[in-house]
């Protein structure tokens, strides 16, 4: 590991022992502070919140957005402990765990489980959580910077998911997996590169969406659940949630998966509304005009 990556380790193990209450406390100003600059991070948000949420007049939308770049706060300062404190001590700030009979059932089942996990509340909890459970592998991008990678590795541990990128051996990788009977997590609201999804609703807007989980789905005949975990208010600790998708995301007629796809995301954000990642650009694609200026 680089020094000034092990440094950084260094100081997420020091800054991790303080309570998450304290560091939710930073992360709001932190959000407070965004949302005074505004800044394109803001402005995208408050787009996407326009678009979502018509039915809101202008005072409450600013409302919203406020909340929005609060939980966007807390999910940067959070980090510190879920990472700085390591896994064991971070699984003691779950709370609630609602569906877990889900996942035992679909487990039990041995045909394969697809965690779709959107971008929601405290999803580096949620990995832990679920790696406790069974042995995951997920698919990602790699970070910018190479090192970063070192860094993930050290600080999740023993309850460290197997990493599978998004090209073509990994998501052979996924194939294998399921059809062992093994379980993979997938980000669903991952806006898939140009040629490569399918339009499909989602809150009401058409949303360029991936093909890859319903193909696997379709392919595997693995059961699909959704999951998040939610932020708690005052620092409390999270509450595990699970879902199961909605009927249709196997089906081989792609818009008719990538649209129970996108309500099984919806479903979930609908519960925990200001802690999903609004200033993702959801809306955008290569071929159509941008709503985002």
């Amino acid at each position: 590991m680089r020094a000034d990556i092990y440094f950084l380790y260094l100081l997420l193990r020091l800054f991790g022992q303080l309570p998450l209450r304290v560091l939710h406390g930073i992360g709001s100003r932190l959000g407070r502070w965004v949302l005074w600059r505004n800044g394109r991070m803001v402005r995208d948000t408050a787009v996407n919140l326009q678009l979502v949420c018509p039915q809101l007049d202008e005072s409450a939308r600013r409302k919203l957005l406020r909340e929005v770049m609060i939980e966007s706060g807390k999910s940067a300062s959070e980090l510190i402990k879920i990472w700085g404190g390591g896994a064991d001590h971070a699984l003691e700030l779950v709370r609630e765990v609602h569906g877990e009979t889900l996942l035992d059932t679909a487990l039990a089942s041995g045909k394969g489980v697809i965690i779709a996990a959107p971008h929601l509340g405290c999803w580096e909890l949620l990995n832990y959580w679920l790696c406790r459970k069974t042995s995951m592998a997920i698919l990602y991008r790699p970070p910018r910077m190479a090192a970063i990678e070192g860094l993930l590795r050290k600080v999740r541990g023993a309850l460290a998911p197997e990493q599978v990128r998004a090209a073509g051996a990994g998501v052979r990788t996924l194939y294998k997996r399921l059809a062992a009977g093994g379980t993979v997590g997938i980000l669903p609201d991952q806006k898939p590169r140009a040629g490569e999804g399918e339009f499909a609703p989602f809150f009401g807007r058409e949303a360029l969406t991936m093909v890859l989980l319903p193909r696997l789905a379709a392919r595997t005949g693995a059961t699909v659940l959704f999951a998040f975990a939610e932020r708690l208010p005052q620092g409390a600790g999270y509450r595990i949630r699970l879902l199961p998708a909605p009927a249709g995301i196997a089906d081989t007629d792609l818009a008719v998966a990538c649209a129970a796809l996108n309500r099984g995301v919806q479903s979930c954000v609908e519960l925990a509304f200001a802690q999903y990642q609004w200033q993702y650009k959801r809306f955008s694609a290569d071929d159509r005009p941008s709503p985002y200026g």
